[in-house]
């Protein structure tokens, strides 16, 4: 499949997105880390210098959407004159793939022409599918340029792990962005200088993108068909049209919530939210859920500190709220949004409504400062392991009293030095589950320890 012409007869009717893709590495918006000087992704855009072996390593593009992995792909493609073919995961099969294979293969034997495949969202690729493009890969018959916003330890199979590099992209910062829409603005293949609009909406829009480059400029585009279609005087001409938010709101079908997240109102919203779910409030946490998610928060973020909540503020009471949690963030990983929005508010009612201790933030904490103060000794020799060369004549492992040869599966035992022996981490609630946990460590404290509380 051939690349787009940016500055084609056609090229106004293509989304403004698509008619930004640079046309230099130079050009790229972030992404920096990944493009210093001898990075792989340099070295494979390259032209091919007579008597010079091109870079033939094949990458795995990670990232979050809009973040530039087909950008990077068609770039490294055209600088090194290389013939580019795309495949889409979503439509192409296993007969696909080796046709693609066979003509790379083809091409490189009778022509001399390198190709790059561009295989997008590879993790939707069965295991026969991923198997498909080993030979091609192994072979060097094409580079292999694949995208997915998934971890590909989990989705791409090892033998092709083993024979990419896995390069991770991150989402682009609001003064990249800003950037981006500043030159689409202006440039001819962009706005061509059609319409204005100021810094303070422009990180707004910015906002509402959340490190995602295509997203930004759909809503700049949309936002500027509004305004000029507003600015068309009696005669029928459009003159340089003013974007106002108003204009980004009925783009958008919604209002751009005031909301900086890198301001105080940030600090504050989240901060309303964790304390609205530690004090049970399903409604006012709920709200501020809606809050962040409309301003555009990263539903990651919202994700992470639903985990934290669930450890740190509910713990034991009930241990179920922690993979609620972690489910609503695997959640929104795999679905995104906005049916991300369900899974993260099933989490936060959960959490509201479930009972809440502190027990085991506060057992790590006062443990950590133990360490951190020096207070602790030796391991207790019966604990030391005895499965290395001299371990019993040192006495590891000697003593151990193994808690299965008793009838209760626990026995009085010294688990810490004489230096920790009085040390008191677990401090258990007397709410939810935990009610019955404390009860339970009673017992067996009295065992292990040997003495009743």
């Amino acid at each position: 499949m051939a690349m787009p012409e940016q500055n084609g007869l056609f090229s106004q009717a293509m989304p403004l997105a698509a008619r930004m893709r640079p046309s230099s590495l130079e050009q790229v918006v972030g992404q920096k880390h990944l493009l210093g000087s001898g990075s792989p992704l340099v070295s494979l855009a390259k032209k091919a210098v007579p008597g010079e072996k091109s870079s033939t390593v094949s990458v795995i593009l990670w990232g979050p959407p809009g973040t530039g992995k087909t950008t990077l792909a068609q770039l490294v493609a055209r600088l090194s004159s290389r013939k580019f073919v795309e495949l889409s995961a979503i439509t192409a099969g296993v007969k696909d793939v080796r046709e693609v294979m066979e003509r790379a293969r083809a091409d490189r034997d009778a022509y001399g022409v390198s190709t790059i495949l561009f295989l997008d969202e590879i993790h939707r690729f069965s295991k026969a599918q991923q198997d498909a493009l080993l030979p091609g890969v192994e072979n060097g018959w094409v580079v292999l340029i694949a995208a997915t916003t998934e971890n590909p330890s989990f989705s791409v199979i090892s033998p092709l792990l083993s024979r990419s590099l896995m390069l991770t992209l991150t989402s682009l910062e609001d003064e990249d962005l800003i950037v981006l829409m500043q030159r689409a603005v202006k440039a001819h293949e962009g706005l061509a200088g059609t319409v204005e609009i100021s810094d303070d909406l422009l990180s707004k829009i910015a906002l509402v993108a959340a490190g995602d480059a295509r997203r930004a400029l759909t809503i700049l585009e949309a936002a500027a068909e509004v305004s000029r279609s507003l600015s068309t005087d009696e005669e029928g001409s459009v003159k340089v049209s003013q974007i106002t938010e108003e204009h980004i709101g009925t783009a958008m079908d919604r209002a751009l919530v005031r909301y900086d997240r890198d301001g105080d109102q940030h600090y504050d919203v989240i901060s309303a939210f964790i304390k609205s779910v530690r004090g049970s409030d399903a409604d006012a946490a709920t709200h501020y859920l809606a809050r962040m998610i409309e301003a555009g928060e990263d539903p990651r973020f919202i994700a992470r500190r639903l985990i934290i909540l669930a450890a740190e503020d509910i713990g034991l009471a009930d241990p179920q709220a922690l993979g609620i949690a972690v489910a609503a963030a695997e959640a929104v990983a795999l679905i995104g949004m906005p049916e991300g929005r369900i899974p993260l508010s099933e989490a936060t009612i959960y959490l509201c409504l479930a009972p809440k201790s502190n027990s085991a933030y506060r057992a790590i904490n006062t443990a950590l400062e133990d360490i951190r103060s020096g207070n602790f000794g030796d391991v207790p020799k019966p604990l030391r392991s005895s499965n290395h060369v001299g371990a019993k004549g040192a006495g590891a492992g000697v003593g151990y009293l193994y808690p299965h040869d008793d009838p209760k599966a626990v026995v009085e035992q010294s688990y810490l030095d004489e230096k920790s022996a009085s040390a008191t981490y677990y401090l258990p609630k007397p709410v939810g589950l935990e009610r019955d946990l404390a009860e339970r460590w009673a017992k067996l404290r009295e065992i292990i320890r040997g003495y009743r509380n």
